[in-house]
């Protein structure tokens, strides 16, 4: 099966193209260039693609070009301006990002011939929140009262709008969010933050620590990607979905902060910004029941098994073991379960 994913230099693209080509699969991908020393350019993941496209997703006709060129068998829409405090200072290029760049992969893809299955990556971000301890389900209403949420919640309802309006093409929306794991380096993140500091030898300095996040390993959130392209293959899966974890992985961003410290360990220690900072959700959760019963989705890491899996990469990574076979060795834990 070919393969084509946008955004795939990125974290979750990144585990993605390991855990695909595990399994046998050819892949391509567009993508911007990846973020100097993230886990693309750490492990030689382009070294497992058919082909690696670097264009911008705002670019309709090399976008068309490059999926019309491909001729995949699957397409995974994951590029995105993935930051909410980014989207505080550039607004503009996170939605058209976002929402643009979400329309030229539908309008690229809609004919293509071998295309048998599309899914369109938004968040969990995209629910208009009500700070509520109750997990949003799939029929919920949509909001966003930052730019990135609001942004995703468009882009949402506008694939929404295309299954419906052009039913030809089976297509699914995924959301997901607060995913953990090795080889994160993205800013304004947690962990990859904690981590830096930590190699640093630096305090970790966390906003906001008594807001609550729903975490979850990369692994579990992209199995379930996975496991909803296999039912779109198989001639069900259309509409939208939730892939979060259970109300055991709902922890505040200060117990995550103090559990990562202690697993790191030495000298690793956590401190609170008291400067202002601009708005973000305080508590958000996913209600993941329809994938779990019609689906047979599950989590298979729990926290804090998942924290644990990540603080043993980077330090296993510091240490000078090689990227790749690290994620191979999670990969093939994973699969064990």
């Amino acid at each position: 099966m070919h393969y084509f994913i946008t955004g795939h230099t990125g974290f979750k693209g990144s585990w993605m193209i390991q855990l695909l080509k595990s399994q046998g699969h050819t892949i391509s991908g567009l993508a911007l260039d990846p973020i100097s020393g993230g886990l693309f350019e750490a492990a030689e993941l382009d070294q497992l693609l058919e082909n690696d496209y670097r264009i911008d997703i705002r670019d309709a006709a090399a976008v068309a070009s490059a999926v019309m060129s491909e001729k995949p068998d699957v397409l995974i829409h994951m590029a995105a301006q993935p930051l909410v405090r980014y989207s505080y200072r550039e607004p503009r290029e996170t939605y058209e990002v976002n929402v643009n760049g979400t329309y030229n992969i539908l309008e690229s893809s809609q004919s293509l011939p071998s295309l048998k299955a599309r899914v369109i990556i938004t968040t969990d971000k995209v629910y208009r929140n009500v700070d509520r301890a109750r997990g949003y389900e799939e029929d919920e209403p949509l909001g966003g009262d930052d730019p990135y949420s609001s942004s995703k919640a468009m882009a949402d309802i506008l694939a929404q709008s295309w299954i419906k309006s052009f039913p030809a093409m089976p297509t699914a929306i995924a959301r997901a969010g607060n995913v953990i794991g090795g080889g994160d380096v993205s800013g304004d993140r947690l962990i990859p933050d904690a981590v830096r500091a930590f190699s640093d030898g630096k305090p970790l300095l966390i906003r906001n620590p008594g807001a609550v996040r729903p975490w979850q390993h990369v692994l579990d959130c992209i199995n379930g990607y996975l496991q909803l392209v296999d039912a779109l293959l198989d001639g069900h899966g259309l509409g939208e979905w939730n892939f979060g974890p259970g109300s055991e992985s709902f922890v505040s961003v200060g117990e995550v902060a103090s559990l990562a410290a202690t697993l790191w360990g030495g000298t690793a220690r956590v401190d609170i910004n008291t400067s202002p900072q601009p708005h973000e959700a305080n508590l958000l959760a996913l209600d993941s029941s329809k994938a779990i019963g019609l689906l047979g989705w599950n989590n298979k890491i729990l926290f804090p098994e998942s924290l644990e899996w990540t603080i043993d990469w980077e330090k296993d990574f510091n240490s000078g073991k090689v990227a790749r076979q690290l994620m191979a060795e999670q990969i093939d834990r994973f699969n064990s379960r």
